[in-house]
């Protein structure tokens, strides 16, 4: 393999996906790659937002690994480091702030582009559009592989459309959902005074919110599309591949609130990954983490595994191991950075998964198979917990531990 691309979609659940079974058509590019891809059923993110999932996706690591983060923990190695040692040339292209420089996302990369000092077309919007990032990664690949012969690349693009406030432009209103006829205005009223505030007392405006976050993924599967586009005009599509997933997902009342806050829920840890052009393709139903998404891309570019990695390669497919998953995440609400000390995990082994909130002490048990949608919890009820307990004990609040063999040492 000589390039290869990966492309995350912030905050875009796993069911919105007709690979994944959803019938709406808001995925339909995507959706097309099946047939050159391993699609992968059972991928789980490693924390519900941004700051919690990203050390995984980059960094094959986990959010509290080194306890309450600042940024980007100096001990952690990002991918991009590990490939640019190797010789590949690094690019990234985002517009997610917890991403940033300012936060030590920078390392490694050749190129690094994250828009914090860009103007934006509207004040309302925390980011630029994807249209502005698959113009700003055509102009770089157009630029870098214009010669005969051009450095191999590892290039990462994110998309935050699909994120919050939920605004979508009427064209692609129409393409999806023309029955919705507020304005942008209005739209941006129903994210200050429903969204903003986790109010889902009026399960009308709810729908609504859930409706406009669908426009927005189909906008989402358009830059995609582009940018395949933009690959095989190029001459790179054959060359290249295309790794596609999300950070974590949105919540839209499942579990009694709205947007992405702590909650280890499905709606927001169950993630879509698509692997295309790798030379195997179907369905893979083991589970898989996003932490395993860095280990991967080494594997395409025949890179030797890094130690401080803690995912491994989700290919070949028949080489891998079935380990499971695990999750972590801090209130974000009431302190600024997040309150270590109401702290959260999970660990998912086939189709059983065990939540366990630490500052309350209270576990919750799920059978997926059953209850993919978490109502039904049977923690308590005469089921054997035990070895999702091994593997969760260990995890829990290990930076205290770390802390406490520093100073008796």
């Amino acid at each position: 393999m000589k390039n290869v691309v990966l492309t995350t979609l912030d905050a875009t659940r796993k069911d919105v996906f007709g690979l994944y079974g959803n019938t709406k058509g808001l995925t339909p590019f995507m959706d097309s790659l099946k047939g050159r891809s391993v699609v992968f059923s059972k991928c789980q993110s490693a924390g519900p937002y941004t700051q919690a999932s990203f050390p995984a996706i980059l960094c094959s690591g986990y959010y509290l690994d080194y306890g309450k983060p600042e940024g980007l923990a100096p001990q952690r190695t990002l991918v991009s480091e590990v490939l640019q040692k190797a010789g590949i040339y690094t690019a990234g292209f985002h517009s997610n702030p917890y991403c940033s420089s300012m936060l030590g996302w920078e390392r490694g990369w050749d190129i690094f582009y994250d828009s914090l000092d860009d103007a934006l077309d509207d004040e309302r919007l925390p980011y630029v559009s994807g249209s502005v990032i698959n113009g700003k990664v055509t102009d770089w690949l157009t630029s870098h592989t214009g010669k005969k012969e051009y450095t191999p690349f590892f290039l990462w693009l994110h998309y935050m459309d699909v994120h919050e406030p939920y605004m979508p432009e009427r064209k692609f209103v129409d393409m999806v959902d023309p029955s919705i006829t507020i304005n942008q205005d209005e739209m941006y009223a129903l994210f200050e005074n429903t969204l903003l505030k986790r109010d889902v007392s009026d399960p009308a405006k709810v729908s609504l919110l859930k409706r406009l976050y669908d426009v927005q993924v189909r906008e989402v599967d358009s830059y995609v599309e582009s940018l395949f586009k933009s690959m095989e005009i190029l001459g790179l599509l054959k060359d290249t591949c295309v790794i596609i997933t999300s950070d974590h997902g949105d919540e839209f009342n499942e579990h009694g609130g709205l947007s992405h806050d702590d909650k280890l829920y499905s709606e927001l840890i169950d993630v879509p990954l698509v692997i295309y052009g790798a030379g195997e393709n179907g369905t893979c139903t083991d589970v898989v983490s996003s932490v395993d998404i860095p280990p991967t891309i080494l594997h395409l570019f025949g890179v030797e595994p890094t130690a401080s990695f803690q995912g491994q390669s989700m290919l070949p497919l028949a080489k891998r191991t079935v380990k499971g998953a695990f999750g972590e995440a801090i209130n974000q609400k009431n302190i600024k950075g997040g309150d270590i000390s109401k702290d959260s995990y999970y660990f998912r082994a086939g189709d059983m998964k065990l939540i366990y909130r630490a500052d309350t002490q209270q576990s919750e048990l799920y059978n997926l198979e059953d209850d993919p949608h978490e109502q039904h919890n049977i923690a308590g009820s005469g089921n054997d917990t035990g070895k999702l307990q091994l593997e969760l004990k260990p995890r829990i609040r290990r930076w205290i531990r770390k802390e406490n063999e520093r100073n008796t040492s």
